[in-house]
């Protein structure tokens, strides 16, 4: 019910995972970047679970070198039924984690908005360096608008930062919890609904779109970080000279791109 193996494995980007014995997950950072990461997460799961309506994880420094970090096991599979119910289900957590005190959140080590926004901005103009020149000549005003209009948005709200449906769990056709907390910050809440309301089936999208109670605002603004997803795999098959990753990357980009 969890995905893992007993060897060091799991397909995250940034960490590699464990089970050990069908109880505890043991992570440890792929990058020596990502281990700030994975100790923000020892700070702050434990004060922010009791504060959300679904099971995530609550992650402590098992061994600090090489470091690694452990969590007992948030039961499930990734989400691969998408329904309205699982979508009100979401809707509601999402909501719940939006209405953290953010400040709070900073003091148990979120990331606080100046660096969000510094982070962001340096993720705009390395999209804007190496994956814009990639593009077609007729598409590459409407990629640059899409930069543009990212740069300008708010960080208001404590967000999970890469919520997809490998991250979102669920057990008997029921959500069950929310996992990988390693990109949460005080940023935009639209973030954490670009792929629920634009990418997800519709009957799915327009649950949680009711039960958070998503503005029309709010909705436009996760339909700009919907299409920057594709823009992040371009640029790991760059950094990771993966062809593949490159193109299918590039082609997420023009597709998202409005016309």
């Amino acid at each position: 019910m969890t995905g893992l193996s007993d060897e060091w494995g799991g397909t995250g980007w940034d960490s590699q995972a464990r089970l050990v014995r069908e109880r505890w997950v043991d992570r440890r950072p792929r990058r020596p970047e990502v281990a700030a990461r994975l100790l923000m997460e020892t700070r702050l799961m434990p004060w922010l679970a009791p504060r959300l309506p679904l099971p995530v994880p609550i992650p402590h420094v098992l061994r600090q070198e090489p470091l690694v970090v452990r969590h007992e096991v948030v039961v499930g599979e990734p989400l691969d039924t998408f329904d309205a119910v699982g979508g009100r289900t979401l809707g509601a957590f999402l909501r719940a984690l939006h209405a953290v005190d953010p400040a709070e959140a900073v003091r148990h080590d979120a990331p606080p908005p100046r660096e969000a926004l510094r982070e962001r901005a340096a993720t705009v103009k390395d999209f804007g360096t190496r994956v814009v020149p990639l593009l077609p000549g007729d598409r590459r005003d409407a990629a640059s608008a899409v930069l543009d209009g990212v740069g300008a948005l708010p960080t208001c709200a404590l967000v999970h930062g890469d919520l997809g449906p490998e991250h979102v769990l669920a057990r008997d056709g029921t959500v069950s919890g929310v996992i990988d907390f390693g990109d949460a910050h005080v940023g935009d809440p639209a973030l954490d609904l670009a792929w629920a309301l634009h990418g997800a089936p519709p009957a799915f999208a327009r649950a949680v779109a009711a039960e958070y109670g998503a503005a029309m605002e709010l909705t436009e603004r996760a339909l700009l970080w919907h299409r920057l997803g594709p823009w992040y795999e371009v640029t790991y098959g760059l950094d990771t000279g993966d062809p593949n990753a490159v193109r299918g990357g590039l082609e997420g980009v023009l597709a998202r791109l409005p016309a």
